[in-house]
């Protein structure tokens, strides 16, 4: 009988940390994060990090494992994914995922990363293009890597036009040669069973929900954690530098953003990661087989 990962996910504030501890307790599992930010040391308020009461409930994984100045990413994060998958698999234990962030939720679904190796050299100079002559820089040189087209590629992305252009000076191909590699790996987990639980609740509750967050953060300390932070050299890391509730308070440090407006920032750039998180979930990942609808 195949082992089966519990998939517990739906947009921020949705109530996924209360939801999966009491979905764990009744599984005999242990949780497995798939929250980018929670992989930080110190990112604590700002991220509803799980208290050491909820942590003592049920054993966390992939939780405070990297200093915030030393950025983390989805390679990672599957390498590691699956090590603590497979341990709490070992020791004759179930497995619940939860989180909310994209890539590291659909690589239980699907592959995330390919096998190109791009050397720091190479990042480099690919860095130097985008600096000197912009996306437009980076298209045209992308194109000519690869004249065969450039396949379903988002070219109003530079991140991911960079990347893509990396990866083909890396492996010497073209656009749809590797997508198409990319396509024919194989499934992640396929010795498992998925069971998928989409959490939602009505707009206006939700909204609310993410008002009272983003105000309880605040009264609990977010501006003093992120001084500390901001000492620690979470500048050095971008994708925990531009986390929700980090960049606004960051900008409040600095200057660029008032005391006033700094809660209604935190609650309209999180109010926009729901509505970028609900899309996701409806293209990027397979149909949930438990859709449910929180009124608690």
């Amino acid at each position: 009988m195949k082992p089966t990962l519990h998939i517990i996910t739906g947009p921020t504030a949705v109530g996924k940390t209360e939801y999966a501890l009491s979905y764990a307790e009744s599984h005999g599992a242990e949780i497995v994060s798939c929250d980018a930010s929670l992989i930080y040391r110190g990112m604590d308020i700002g991220t509803a990090k799980p208290s050491a009461e909820e942590r003592a409930r049920v054993p966390h994984h992939l939780i405070d494992l990297s200093p915030v100045d030393q950025p983390y990413d989805i390679v990672a994060y599957v390498r590691d994914a699956e090590a603590a998958v497979r341990d709490i698999f070992a020791r004759g234990r179930s497995v619940v995922v939860t989180g909310g962030s994209g890539f590291y939720l659909k690589s239980f679904f699907a592959p995330v990363i390919d096998e190109v190796a791009v050397s720091e050299e190479l990042r480099a100079q690919v860095a130097t293009l985008f600096a000197e002559k912009g996306l437009a820089g980076l298209l045209a040189k992308l194109r000519e890597q690869s004249p065969a087209g450039l396949g379903n590629l988002d070219l109003q992305n530079p991140r991911r036009v960079l990347r893509a252009l990396e990866r083909c000076l890396a492996a010497g191909k073209d656009l749809p040669t590797l997508q198409a590699e990319f396509a024919a790996r194989p499934q992640p987990y396929a010795d498992c069973s998925k069971q998928f639980i989409l959490l939602e609740r009505d707009r206006e509750s939700l909204r609310q929900r993410v008002a009272q967050r983003a105000e309880q953060m605040l009264a609990s300390g977010l501006i003093e954690e992120v001084e500390g932070l901001l000492s620690q050299g979470i500048r050095q890391n971008p994708s925990a530098a531009s986390a929700i509730g980090y960049r606004e308070t960051i900008a409040y440090l600095e200057g660029s953003l008032s005391r006033e407006d700094l809660l209604p920032a935190i609650v309209q750039n999180t109010l926009h990661l729901v509505k970028k998180q609900r899309t996701w979930f409806r293209t990027q990942i397979p149909e949930p087989d438990q859709h449910l609808v929180l009124t608690a």
